[in-house]
């Protein structure tokens, strides 16, 4: 095998950047930038006897060909390979450079993403990139790989951010993460000496005047606003491993910030955590700017829903899903009742189905 010129790789890598790209004594010699003009506009239309991956290889170099002819007409013969050729490609050894650029050519359709996703000789820059299109099938197939994900948080970033990421791939990755939610005993409560410690740990060198902001969480004689103000900063220059990691032993004001995350893995891990408190979950029931996913997981929380706080909280929240507060709508007083049947801040479903059980009871 011998090496050809230098490409620029396009797709999900920026065009300045330039890759080499192995090819054999035959393939070379049409994809050589000094070969005849001829012999280049001939190998652009795709017509070499070449296997597969190193037919794609030679056109993807031509695609970025200095002559405009031969590098138009050898993408369109990459963009249009055959169906079986391009299975080939996409699932085969080739260079992460080039299946960026399909990747990106065929976002569209779920099949060669899936099998784009499938392939080891992938890139984790385009990984990443393809955790944020809107199929599900590679959302699932790329939140099982687990040692992608611990070694690229660009992915848990781009999975919790795409709306087809649902509770179940989020459990999944929290749980590869060694982050899944599970109930604490006692023994395993979580001494406030050693989370502040785990804070200091995970926030490593670079951000020391975020860990002492921190380890002063507790301070009394710290503001309220202006610790509030001041984590808020320190929380945005914090990467999304940090902040899942602060979820789970940070204090009420970091969780109270990261409950709002954009990034669902870290807005769900919060309520994992093993130092959250009812009164936090009274709040964050009644919040609504927070997701409908996280008011389910609260809902399907059978300890914390024995707290009649919370119920009410999940019946008044309009971002509620209406199946859930129908639900808990039967375990109210009738104060409750009342108020919700007057109340024009929740559904008109849920204002009658609170008038249809007091009038059964009399109480209308």
């Amino acid at each position: 095998m011998s090496e050809s010129s230098e490409a620029a790789a396009e797709g999900t890598r920026s065009p300045s950047v330039k890759v080499k790209l192995k090819l054999s004594a035959q393939a070379e010699k049409y994809a050589r930038r000094d070969a005849p003009l001829e012999a280049r506009q001939m190998a652009a239309r795709g017509a070499l006897p070449l296997e597969a991956v190193e037919l794609a290889t030679v056109l993807f170099v031509l695609a970025n060909d200095p002559d405009p002819g031969v590098k138009d007409t050898a993408r369109k013969s990459l963009e249009d390979l055959p169906e079986h050729v391009l299975g080939t490609v996409v699932s085969g050894p080739a260079h992460p450079a080039l299946l960026s650029f399909l990747a990106r050519v065929h976002e569209e359709n779920e099949k060669w993403c899936e099998a784009i996703a499938l392939n080891p000789a992938a890139d984790d820059t385009t990984i990443a990139w393809l955790a944020t299109l809107p199929h599900s099938r590679v959302v699932d197939i790329i939140s099982q790989n687990q040692e992608r994900m611990m070694r690229c948080e660009e992915i848990v970033d781009a999975l919790g951010a795409n709306p087809l990421t649902g509770r179940a791939v989020i459990e999944r990755i929290l749980t590869f993460l060694g982050l899944e939610e599970r109930e604490t005993t006692e023994e395993e409560e979580i001494d406030e000496a050693d989370a502040e410690a785990a804070v200091l740990e995970m926030l490593g060198d670079g951000m020391s005047d975020v860990a002492k902001l921190l380890a002063q969480e507790n301070d009394e004689e710290l503001e309220d606003e202006e610790l509030e103000s001041s984590l808020y900063a320190a929380v945005q220059k914090m990467t999304v491993m940090q902040k899942i990691k602060l979820s789970r032993v940070g204090g009420k004001e970091a969780r109270a910030l990261l409950i709002k995350d954009r990034n669902k893995i870290v807005s769900t891990s919060v309520l994992g955590s093993p130092k959250i408190t009812e009164t936090e979950v009274i709040g964050f029931a009644q919040n609504r700017s927070i997701g409908e996913e996280l008011l389910r997981i609260i809902s399907s929380n059978r300890d914390w829903t024995k707290n009649y706080q919370i119920k009410v909280a999940l019946v008044t929240n309009p971002k509620t899903p209406q199946p859930v507060a129908i639900k808990f709508i039967n375990y109210l007083q009738d104060k409750d009742l009342r108020t919700l049947m007057k109340s024009k801040d929740v559904s008109s479903n849920i204002s009658a189905q609170a008038r249809r059980i007091l009038t059964k009871k009399g109480k209308v």
